[in-house]
């Protein structure tokens, strides 16, 4: 059985779309459950009046991507688990490949589907998840052309949660998602507590939605830049081994240094009070490692083996122009 999440708040114009997409590739025996993370858009009057079929979470006020993700897991009835995003539109064929690639390799805890932006479906918005030594976690193949795709499913290091295909055996030994996150990276700090335990994923490049990037959170809004710094620091902290933390914070102070110093140059306090909030955190985060770093079972090697190579600066802002471009059309 297979249970879809699909978190929402003040979303309801792009619901309809979602909801059409994905039931079409479902089963009788699956379900569909929408968390309403509070909205005043009237999405649960609508869903329950247009959607009763799909079964409904409504919840009393704002709990972010992370909390609401949480409550529709622990709603969630099936062995596998998909979340998708409200503003993502699933391609034929994409629910089937997924679970097809879990039935296959049973050793997998989740399955990565290739988001395509909504405006460009010819190019990829994200591909799971990637990271550098510098603790940048980033969507892999970012504007990389569909069809240059492999057809294979390929092992990376973790599933975005805007299209990932959970396995329910995986979330009981690991845990669900850190509801302190909010928004934004949650999705990492899952991935590397999969890969502390030996969980392994792959991407299916079959299995492909249309996304509308960022129409929740704002591309480059305060808010996504101060829960992004946050959010950076509590994921590293909490998820990289000794060894690996050692060895990687020469990087780690060298890019968040290069941020704290264009964030006070291009005046965007968001990006510092991100920072300044995870250090004020330290004393929780550290109980929260210590507990995590108890049940790692991978060697340290093996998790350090997913981070590559921390880019230049200017790779970095060549990059975030590229998408900066993409998105202008959206």
């Amino acid at each position: 059985m297979i249970s879809v999440i699909i978190v929402t708040w003040n979303g309801k114009r792009f619901l309809d779309a979602c909801l059409r997409a994905v039931m079409a590739q479902l089963h009788p025996e699956d379900e569909i459950i929408v968390v309403d993370n509070g909205s005043i858009d009237g999405t649960a009057a609508w869903l329950r009046q247009a959607w009763s079929a799909v079964r409904l979470v409504a919840l009393p006020a704002n709990l972010g991507f992370a909390g609401g993700v949480n409550a529709g897991l622990r709603a969630a009835r099936g062995d596998l688990l998909l979340l998708l995003n409200n503003d993502a539109f699933v391609e034929p064929g994409c629910v089937p490949a997924l679970v097809e690639t879990m039935e296959q390799n049973p050793h997998l805890g989740a399955a990565a589907g290739v988001l395509t932006f909504d405006h460009r479906p010819d190019l990829v918005a994200s591909a799971g998840i990637t990271a550098r030594r510098n603790g940048l976690a980033l969507d892999l193949w970012t504007g990389r052309a569909v069809r240059s795709l492999p057809a294979a499913p390929q092992p990376v290091m973790g599933a975005s949660g805007g299209l990932a295909l959970y396995r329910r055996t995986m979330l009981d030994d690991i845990g669900l998602m850190a509801p302190d996150f909010f928004n934004y990276l949650e999705d990492v700090d899952l991935a590397w507590r999969a890969q502390l335990r030996g969980w392994e994923c792959l991407v299916v490049p079959a299995a492909r939605a249309r996304h509308i990037y960022s129409a929740t959170g704002g591309q480059g809004s305060p808010l996504k830049q101060r829960l992004l710094g946050r959010n950076r620091l509590r994921a590293i902290i909490r998820c990289f081994p000794s060894g690996v933390l050692r060895s990687c914070l020469p990087d780690i102070l060298a890019y968040d240094t290069m941020v704290l110093a264009y964030a006070t140059l291009a005046r965007k306090p968001a990006m510092i009070a991100g920072r300044i909030e995870a250090l004020r955190d330290r004393a929780q985060l550290l109980r929260e490692r210590r507990a995590i770093q108890a049940r790692r079972i991978v060697p340290e090697e093996a998790f350090a083996a997913w981070l590559e190579p921390s880019p230049t600066p200017w790779r970095t802002l060549r990059a975030v122009r590229r998408l900066d471009a993409l998105l202008r059309d959206q």
